[in-house]
């Protein structure tokens, strides 16, 4: 499915997925993705990024979080994906390219959307048959966000601390997001961040319509970002109110 300009509108939440070029594994030891992780938090916090959730599979990053600004999500995903690309060619001795070009994102905005996303994030190696139950994937913000563990790297999402007045009830919530999810919900959540289309509810539509953004397949966008290519330069910044 084509692409057209990444959507970034700053304090909306946006599912990103970085995946290894050519399929290939990111990451081979148990180090690899504590040194990810350290770049993880550095990195969101010089760019501004809040994370809300994470998983690391073995050839593939899942990341939902919301930039403050327009630049923020890109500079981002450049900086943190150059630094641990070093990192990893350096180890291993090897040379070109880790990671494909350029990462997939969308936006998401809505409780169903920001929960489902979470979930999907979670959920992402119980459905690659890795384990059975998230909280046995090590390497996945579900035990943070279940209250397992505390995870430095989380900021709470404003749908996710909607999820219960005190911390407890919100655990509780939580957990009931381990229901057998929605085949059709995933899907669409597959099919926005691989083509750049927006999650969102009824007044975000609205303003991104008014701003002449493509939110689904087939409808107009802004002809003067077609020619685009670079992720910073491609990025079409729409700012709320």
């Amino acid at each position: 499915m084509a692409r057209h300009p990444r959507l970034v509108v700053p304090g909306v939440a946006m599912h990103v997925r970085h995946r290894g070029n050519d399929r290939q594994d990111c990451f081979r030891q148990d180090r690899d993705r504590l040194v990810y992780l350290a770049m993880l938090r550095d990195f969101s916090r010089l760019r501004r990024c809040a994370i809300h959730a994470y998983c690391l599979m073995s050839n593939h990053v899942h990341l939902l979080l919301t930039p403050a600004d327009e630049e923020g999500c890109a500079l981002f995903m450049r900086d943190l994906g150059r630094c641990y690309a070093a990192y990893f060619n350096r180890r291993y001795e090897r040379m070109g390219a880790l990671w494909e070009h350029p990462f997939r994102s969308c936006l998401v905005d809505s409780a169903r959307y920001v929960i489902a996303c979470y979930r999907y994030i979670e959920l992402n190696p119980v459905r690659a048959r890795m384990v059975k139950h998230p909280g046995e994937h090590l390497w996945s913000s579900f035990a943070g966000n279940s209250a397992l563990r505390t995870d430095e790297l989380l900021t709470p999402h404003d749908e996710y601390l909607a999820l219960g007045l005190e911390q407890d009830a919100r655990n509780r919530a939580y957990a009931l997001l381990l229901e057998p999810e929605d085949p059709e919900l995933l899907k669409v959540i597959r099919e926005a961040t691989d083509a750049g289309f927006p999650l969102v509810g009824e007044r975000l539509k609205a303003e991104l319509e008014k701003a002449g953004a493509r939110l689904e397949p087939g409808t107009p966008g802004p002809r003067a970002q077609q020619d685009l290519g670079d992720d910073a330069a491609g990025q079409l910044a729409l700012l709320t109110e």
